[in-house]
């Protein structure tokens, strides 16, 4: 397994390759894996946005480059999600989106691009994947581009992260919902999975909201003693110190403060799903994300083709 992390711009890009080896240690599918985060993104903040789309756009062109005659081959789009459901209609607003440059890609011969959003099992009575295998069938396409929403298991990750994966995607997996999985393995071809987290699972925000109440009580207890402190004439203003000391808020809170961030989510996902309490959360704003991030993957996605069937 390789594992790299480096910043562009604004960007940290993490990368993760897992071979066979990987596979039957840590349980992930053999593949690669990336994640495009901007820890400072706003959904008014076209730069950043734009920033992450370019990203986005070469990387599609890493991931593709092996796939033989794409440049004259066909490629399908998929948009997962439901339209009705705000935080899961990135990938069908994505799609309305595409459709305009299909007939750009058009001619006697057929099409090369095909752009398709076949709703959820709830809204058709059938598999997404059986459709997609139908159209698969039919069309014959050389790569299949899924995009999708997805429940972030990290808060801070919330609308600020592109994630992408060669090895395809479990609809409904994230919200407790896994349907037929679209992959290479049952589709016959490549997949690329691009993800963006548009909710979180309640108890992961439980725990990070402790996390981060933990840290402010241990920065605080390590500052009160400072000179500086003392002077104050104001409101106490620190940073919170994720490596602050908590050992001693062992006495106030109990050993349950050293627990793993996992640990905690995993108790809370007990405590809640026992009161039917389990529930996932969307930013307020999750109507301006969703529609800006279906612009922007449409952008780069427009972009990747056209040099795709354009090069030389």
């Amino acid at each position: 397994m390789q594992f790299d992390e480096t910043r562009k711009g604004r960007v940290i890009l993490t990368s993760v390759k897992i071979n066979a080896e990987g596979e039957k240690r840590i349980g992930k599918k053999r593949g690669t894996y990336l994640t495009l985060t901007n820890p400072t993104l706003t959904h008014t903040d076209r730069e950043g946005l734009e920033e992450m789309g370019g990203l986005l756009k070469s990387k599609l062109t890493e991931m593709t480059k092996e796939i033989a005659n794409l440049k004259n081959g066909k490629i399908l789009l998929v948009g997962l999600g439901n339209r009705e459901v705000t935080p899961d209609a990135v990938g069908p607003l994505t799609m309305d989106r595409l459709k305009e440059i299909v007939p750009m890609y058009y001619s006697d011969e057929g099409s090369e691009l095909f752009v398709y959003a076949p709703g959820v099992t709830i809204q058709t009575g059938l598999e997404t994947a059986d459709f997609v295998k139908a159209i698969v069938h039919e069309i014959k396409p050389d790569v299949i581009i899924v995009v999708d929403a997805l429940a972030a298991r990290d808060s801070s990750r919330l609308c600020k992260t592109i994630q992408m994966t060669d090895t395809g995607i479990h609809p409904g997996s994230g919200v407790g919902n896994s349907r037929k999985e679209l992959s290479k393995e049952t589709l016959g071809i490549p997949v690329i999975a691009i993800g963006i987290p548009t909710v979180v699972d309640g108890p992961v925000l439980i725990a990070d909201a402790i996390n981060t109440l933990f840290n402010y009580i241990a920065t605080k207890i390590e500052e009160e003693s400072h000179p500086s402190s003392r002077l104050s004439v104001s409101n106490w203003l620190h940073t919170p110190n994720k490596d602050a000391d908590r050992t001693k808020l062992i006495p106030i809170f109990g050993d349950w403060t050293s627990w793993p961030h996992e640990e905690r989510v995993q108790l809370f996902e007990e405590v809640l799903s026992n009161h039917d309490l389990n529930t996932f959360i969307s930013p307020k704003e999750i109507d301006s994300w969703a529609a800006l991030y279906a612009e922007i993957l449409t952008d780069s996605i427009s972009e990747w083709i056209q040099e795709l069937k354009t090069s030389h």
